[in-house]
């Protein structure tokens, strides 16, 4: 086997998916990769036919394990709290935490982020592109913090239900080594304060009107 392929636990949280979870979960689970890997869903106590949906899948899926989050009182950080179980619960050191909607397109992308992974970051942010996968590796979680954080909680409608929903910045999953994982989970619950997220929204309208601005004056000229 060569020494950068590493066995990966991929970790999801899942809330009233039913659907998704048919639809796509058999991706995360028919990749080819010969290290090996388990996919593991905690299911934040669903009331739809997820669990139901599960238990099938896992009939099918040998390397499929499912824990569930027993329903947590409203202050407390459910998605956090649903990601610890579940990297808790993980058996390998590699660790790749994701979301049911972004699934695998091919059957070698475990293997292709294998190839190109650096196995001495602590953490490395992947981005699903429309040709391609890119992974931007950091030395230290405290490096990745302010890629991390630039996400905020808000409402969001899950199969008809509201629901509080962490909102990820423009990465779409996260690699990390399971010694780095409480590090990184810290940061599910540092709320960004009000200042700093319009700090945030005004540096994005700023850059928006300077590319406008730039584009006009190319017309023009």
């Amino acid at each position: 086997m060569d020494t950068k392929q590493h066995p990966f636990s991929v970790v999801m949280t899942v809330y009233d998916q039913a659907h998704e979870l048919e639809q796509h979960l058999p991706a995360f689970l028919t990749q080819e990769y010969e290290p090996g890997y388990e996919v593991i869903v905690v299911d934040e106590s669903s009331t739809d036919e997820t669990s139901d949906v599960l238990k099938l899948l896992k009939n099918e899926y040998k390397h499929l394990y499912t824990t569930f989050l027993p329903k947590p009182s409203a202050q407390t950080f459910r998605q956090k709290l649903a990601f610890n179980i579940g990297i808790k619960a993980s058996h390998n050191e590699h660790i790749i935490i994701t979301k049911i909607t972004i699934p695998p397109r091919d059957t070698d992308v475990f293997k292709a982020i294998s190839e190109v992974l650096d196995p001495k970051a602590a953490l490395t942010l992947g981005y699903v592109t429309k040709k391609s996968i890119r992974l931007q590796p950091f030395d230290t979680v405290a490096e990745a913090e302010g890629h991390i954080r630039r996400a905020e909680r808000r409402i969001s409608k899950v199969r008809e239900r509201k629901r509080g929903n962490y909102i990820w910045g423009r990465y779409n999953f996260i690699i990390l080594q399971k010694d780095c994982a409480i590090d990184i989970l810290k940061l599910f619950e540092n709320k960004i304060p009000t200042f700093e997220l319009f700090g945030i929204r005004l540096g994005i309208l700023w850059k928006n009107l300077l590319r406008r601005a730039s584009t006009t004056l190319l017309i023009t000229t």
